[in-house]
């Protein structure tokens, strides 16, 4: 696939450097087409030696990735498709975090809008994080619906900051703004919104201009975690709530009260919470 044949990313190119968009309106939900789009891209650039930064952003100015679609159910064959080469015993969602977490390119999130569930998982299994402060909220909802995190997002938050703030931000469930997830080591940096597109830029290109190897030694020294064992447990907690009565019925109930909207995503937690009282 060529880069302008992406129907849910742009995808431009400068010298060293790959940026990627992320534009699925209305919300920027993690559905099937986005999942399928962002494997087959980060697949495709793994052997590309030219590249050595992956920079993701949004074409939403409120939504990163708002949180994996609530109707994806739906979408069951093209699921167990998706899912066909994924390892055994994990998920998509799982597949999706560890190839990113694995990719060979140095990979930078842009923070400047919400992230939740899934695009939370998703920014936490990229390389490096920089949010805006005052735009940037980033967060694990699935307790709400009843549920725990099934995209890495248990075991990729308690490898970043420590077991008990995962315990505190899974269970807890509350949106993160920039400064206090900088605080925790959620991300990186909290940088005023009016110069995050400028430092994104500039440690980007100073990465993508480093002498030949440098890249490629400093990842092969700094590796990720090995997850594997943890990544088993998190599928089985997920698959043994997915399936219950009470996580059916807030999910329903969110969507017939505003979920997967542009009202409803500005207040997530407060839509989930009132249907849970």
């Amino acid at each position: 696939m060529t880069d302008d044949n992406y129907t849910t990313l742009r995808v431009s190119r400068e010298t060293g450097i790959v940026r990627v968009t992320i534009d699925n309106p209305p919300v920027n939900v993690l559905n099937v087409a986005l999942m399928t789009e962002l494997r087959d891209l980060l697949t495709a650039l793994r052997d590309d030696e030219s590249v050595r930064v992956i920079v993701f952003d949004s074409a939403d100015p409120e939504l990163f990735i708002a949180h994996v679609d609530m109707t994806i159910g739906g979408e069951m064959d093209a699921l167990q498709e998706l899912a066909t080469d994924d390892p055994e015993g994990t998920n998509v969602f799982q597949a999706l975090g560890e190839l990113l977490r694995h990719q060979p390119q140095v990979t930078i999130i842009k923070l400047a809008g919400m992230a939740r569930g899934g695009g939370a998982e998703f920014v936490v299994a990229a390389d490096m994080a920089f949010g805006a402060i005052g735009r940037a909220g980033i967060g694990q909802i699935e307790a709400l619906m009843g549920i725990v995190p099934g995209g890495g997002g248990t075991q990729y938050l308690a490898n970043r900051i420590g077991r008990n703030r995962a315990l505190e931000a899974v269970l807890g469930a509350e949106l993160y703004d920039a400064e206090t997830a900088e605080r925790y080591g959620w991300i990186n940096r909290a940088l005023p919104a009016a110069e995050l597109d400028d430092f994104v830029d500039r440690i980007a290109r100073n990465i993508a201009m480093l002498p030949d190897g440098v890249v490629e030694a400093a990842k092969r020294a700094i590796v990720p975690e090995e997850l594997a064992e943890g990544l088993l447990r998190e599928n089985e907690a997920w698959a043994g709530q997915i399936g219950r009565p009470a996580a059916e019925r807030l999910i329903r109930g969110g969507l017939a009260h505003g979920a997967q909207t542009r009202d409803g995503e500005r207040d997530l937690e407060g839509l989930f919470r009132r249907l849970a009282g």
